[in-house]
């Protein structure tokens, strides 16, 4: 869960994590000797170290990347369910771009804080991408997508740029889908931002109406954190082929 302690958390080290896990994708996927493909990249497979750097773990189900003038590598559909692309789902064709989707799905529990998968919501709300896609890429809905624990306390330009970059990791076309190395890139100065959104008389006036008209829409309470992003010094999780992701112990 995005949690330090009882505190949800800051933010600025959500979109730390987030540089950190797609500049190791981006290794493998475009500078390492020969490309590599993770295959279940999920936010139980990102470590942290004591200054919360992230590391990836778990390379059990990593593939050797297309070689030469193959576009894929047709292989037995893996992973977890919830963070897998859709079209390897449907075919089996494996490509880098299928990390991609994987990484905009875990970016996207970042800024919601909530799972890829969670039963226990509203109908409508179990899979997180597909209640996520009409918030994304509005300016006046997107702010819909934020942790409510965050309280405001999160860069409305950074979060903009994250939503939008969920938005393109998750496009239902893989060619469309940016590289790794272009999300990192583009992450690079989101940690660094510091226009809070409790700052904005706009999202001032938007928390008053939402608390206003359904007071127990933020309920805090209730609400359903995601799962842990490992500690370096936590046991490693076991991979379950398309099954929803048991929570962390």
């Amino acid at each position: 869960m995005l949690l330090t302690g009882s505190l949800p958390l800051p933010w600025a080290m959500r979109m730390k994590i987030a540089l950190g896990a797609a500049k190791g994708l981006a290794f493998l996927h475009e500078e390492a000797e020969r490309p590599v493909i993770y295959r279940d990249f999920k936010t139980s497979n990102i470590l942290l170290d004591a200054d919360y750097n992230a590391k990836l773990s778990d390379f059990g189900l990593a593939k050797d990347g297309p070689e030469g003038d193959k576009t894929h590598v047709s292989t037995r559909v893996m992973g977890t369910y919830g963070y897998a692309a859709p079209e390897y789902v449907m075919t089996g064709h494996l490509t880098s771009k299928s990390d991609v989707y994987s990484f905009g799905v875990v970016l996207l529990e970042m800024i919601t804080g909530r799972r890829s998968m969670d039963k226990t919501r509203p109908n409508g709300e179990h899979n997180l991408v597909e209640w996520a896609r009409p918030y994304l890429g509005e300016r006046r809905r997107f702010y819909k997508l934020i942790d409510p624990r965050l309280e405001g306390r999160f860069s409305i330009r950074g979060a903009q740029k994250a939503a939008q970059l969920a938005t393109l990791c998750l496009s239902r076309d893989p060619k469309a889908r940016p590289l790794m190395s272009e999300v990192h890139e583009a992450l690079k100065p989101l940690p660094n931002l510091k226009d809070m959104a409790c700052a904005s008389p706009y999202f001032q006036a938007m928390q008053s109406e939402r608390t206003g008209s359904n007071s127990s829409s933020i309920n805090r309470s209730k609400g359903q954190p995601m799962r842990s992003l490992s500690i370096s010094n936590s046991p490693y999780h076991q991979n379950q082929p398309f099954r929803s992701p048991k929570p962390i112990q």
